[in-house]
Order: C-alpha cells, then sequence, then structure tokens
C-alpha cells in the first residue's frame, strides 16, 4: 500500500512537470504574436508621400525638397524624395519605385512635360493620386497642379526690362529645357510683353537647359555674334548668374534678368550685378504640396490648380 502511495505521487509530480514544460514551449516557441510588418504607405496605416524632384543640383529644388520636409514632419508622415538628375528615364525609374513601395500619393516635379507621361499614367493603374508641382504634365490624370503663375513671371520680367532699356534694344533670351511647362510658360509671358514693340528686338533665344555652366557658354557665343545688346532674360537664375559671368568678361553693361530669387541671385541684385529676378517661393511650393497630398490621402477634394505668389526683386 506504501509502495503504491509511492508510485501515486512520482506520477503526479511528472504530470505537473511535463505540463509546465508544454506550457512553457508554448509561450516561448509556439503560438508567437503577430507583429505587425512595418512597411511604407498604406501598408502601415500611416501615410506616406512619394516626392520625384527634377533635380537637386540647383538651389530652387533643394528649397523646394526643404519645405516639403518641414511641411511633412509638421504633418506626420513620411516623406520618400527621390532625385532624377535632370534625367527622365532616371526619373520615371524613380516613381515606378514609388509605386512599388505604395505610397499614398506622388508629387511630381517633371524633367519633361511630355515624356512624364508614361509615369503618371502608371500612378493612376496603380490607383495612387498624382499632384505636379512647378513643372505640369501634358497628359495622365494629375489631382492638382501646384505652381507659381510662370506666364505671369514671364510677363514681369519682360515689362521691367522693357522700362530699364527705356523701350529701346536688342534683348537675348536664354531658354530652360524644352519641353518643361515652366520653360514654355515664361517664355510666352516674356514674348506677351516685348514682342512687337517698336524699337525691341530679341535677337537671340537660346536654350542653356536651366544650367549656370551652359548659361556663362550660350551667352559668350551669343556676345561674339551680337555687338549690341541692351538686356538679357533667363528663365531662371543659374543661366542668369552664368550670362552675368559671360558679360562682367566682356566688359559690357548689360541689364540682366533672371527667375526664382535664388540667395544668390539675389545678392546680385543687392550689389547691382543683376538688374531684378522674379521670386518664385519654392518653400511654399514644397509645404503647400505636402499639405495638399495629405489632404488628397484623407479623400478630401481639392482644387485643380493652386497657384503661389511671385514678386519682382530689385535691388533695396
Amino acid at each position: 500500500m506504501k509502495k503504491m502511495y509511492m508510485v501515486l505521487s512520482l506520477l503526479l509530480v511528472f504530470v505537473m512537470v511535463a505540463a509546465g514544460c508544454s506550457t512553457k514551449s508554448n509561450l516561448e516557441g509556439g503560438a508567437k504574436t503577430a507583429e505587425p510588418k512595418k512597411e511604407g504607405g498604406a501598408a502601415s496605416g500611416k501615410t506616406t508621400i512619394g516626392l520625384s524632384i527634377s533635380t537637386l543640383n540647383n538651389p530652387f529644388f533643394v528649397t523646394l525638397k526643404e519645405g516639403a520636409e518641414k511641411a511633412a514632419k509638421e504633418a506626420g508622415v513620411d516623406l520618400v524624395v527621390v532625385d532624377a538628375q535632370n534625367d527622365t528615364s532616371k526619373q520615371i525609374s524613380g516613381i515606378e519605385d514609388l509605386i512599388q513601395k505604395k505610397v499614398n500619393v506622388i508629387l511630381i516635379n517633371p524633367t519633361d512635360s511630355v515624356a512624364i507621361i508614361t509615369a503618371v499614367e502608371s500612378a493612376n493603374k496603380a490607383n495612387i493620386p498624382v499632384i505636379t508641382i512647378d513643372r505640369a504634365a501634358n497628359g495622365g490624370q494629375v489631382v492638382s497642379h501646384i505652381a507659381s503663375d510662370n506666364v505671369k513671371g514671364g510677363q514681369m520680367a519682360g515689362d521691367f526690362i522693357l522700362k530699364a532699356i527705356g523701350g529701346k534694344g536688342n534683348i537675348v533670351e536664354l531658354q530652360g529645357i524644352a519641353g518643361t511647362s515652366a520653360a514654355r510658360d515664361r517664355g510666352k509671358g516674356f514674348h506677351n510683353a516685348v514682342d512687337g514693340k517698336d524699337g525691341v528686338k530679341t535677337v537671340a533665344s537660346q536654350p542653356a537647359d536651366f544650367d549656370r555652366a551652359k548659361g556663362l557658354s550660350v551667352m559668350e557665343n551669343i556676345l561674339q555674334g551680337n555687338k549690341d545688346i541692351a538686356a538679357v532674360f533667363a528663365h531662371n537664375d543659374e543661366m542668369a548668374l552664368g550670362a552675368l559671368q559671360a558679360i562682367q568678361a566682356s566688359g559690357k553693361n548689360i541689364v540682366v534678368v533672371g527667375f526664382d530669387a535664388t540667395d544668390d541671385a539675389v545678392k546680385a541684385v543687392n550689389e547691382g550685378k543683376m538688374a531684378a529676378t522674379v521670386a518664385q517661393k519654392p518653400a511654399a511650393i514644397g509645404d503647400v504640396a505636402v499639405k495638399t497630398a495629405v489632404k488628397v490621402s484623407k479623400g478630401e477634394k481639392v482644387e485643380a490648380s493652386i497657384p503661389v505668389d511671385l514678386e519682382l526683386v530689385t535691388k533695396k
């Protein structure tokens, strides 16, 4: 009887130990609690906005990006920035990556308004809303376009030049990248102001691709073939500053007007080297773009076109 009691006690201890081990096994190595996947976009529940920017080798777009980053931080959303480096194929590839990441909204600053259409359409097929900034896309479905009124800005520059040269003289136009809406619209506004005016002639309109080094070389060539130039209108400040270098080297006194009001250009204006620059507000464009994207991600309606104010900067 005593032996049977001992056997039963041992069995009871064995069962209790086995049950304890089994419970520990289930807690540590069996049915694990599933952790949420840390993915971007809608998958994580946090809004993620993609920003495809034409180039970060331009102070204007660096400031635009910084404005967007500040707005994203304040709104508590993620911002993924891809730099196209002024390469259309690279931009399209970058946008495809944003689509694969399943971002909620894509902001696009096109390198080329026509070539970007395929990327916009790809985002449309993936049901990702697209907003264009500074430069428009010529096709695909775009929820909103956020930019300065480039036509108005070009006209402001043209009107200023006419006044600065006394309504008489030869003018040079340095154009931006062909195919961009910014170059097209700024040129349109400029020609609205100066074309058909007696005593005024645009003796050269050549592209320098929004680039300072190209602005320098193109202006050097123009100066060799045109001895009597009264003014230069450049579609952006980088080209204007390049043209200024060429003009200074030639020893000529020529009115130079740019567009964007970058820090270097405003400094040149205040030093009396450039006559004026049309001030866009890149930080404001980036800020408004992100705030608009957040609204779109929540299903709110936004305006199809959202303008950002311009002003003419002259010497203080």
